[in-house]
């Protein structure tokens, strides 16, 4: 069994949909009653290292998290890790989309860079000294 330290019944399905042929059984964080701990890594990693460690202590069984977002050159990398939450705490996806665009409000298309960051963490257990760790880029533009 591997814990899932995500709310995301979709990212529940496509991993456990990965891993199942391979005898692994993929269990939500849910059914142990976890509530995320507060995402205060200042990176992509660090955040899924959090997620992935606490619903491993909580539960002493590994765990996998990830954590990803949008980094657009014209605002130095921003929004980054703070890219679910970019319009505040509580903001939807609209209100964050807004909030890009507005930031955005006069930078031509050819200066809009940006690219969509993921990082996965497999911890096997809470203080797991080497973690497995994949890193992911997509390079786009924000049109």
């Amino acid at each position: 069994k591997i814990i899932l330290a995500s709310g995301n019944t979709g990212k529940l399905r496509e991993i456990g949909a990965l891993l199942d042929p391979h005898g692994l059984t993929l269990v939500p964080q849910s059914a142990f009653g976890i509530t995320p701990p507060p995402e205060t890594g200042t990176t992509f990693l660090e955040n899924a290292l959090l997620k992935a460690r606490h619903a491993a202590r909580v539960t002493g069984l590994p765990a996998l998290a990830d954590d990803s977002g949008i980094e657009v050159d014209a605002l130095n990398g921003r929004p980054g890790v703070y890219s679910a939450r970019f319009a505040g705490e509580g903001a939807g996806d609209e209100d964050n989309l807004r909030k890009l665009l507005a930031d955005l409000e006069g930078v031509p298309e050819e200066r809009r860079q940006a690219r969509y960051r993921c990082v996965i963490a497999l911890v096997r257990r809470h203080d797991d000294p080497e973690p497995l760790i994949a890193h992911g880029t997509w390079e786009g533009r924000i049109a």
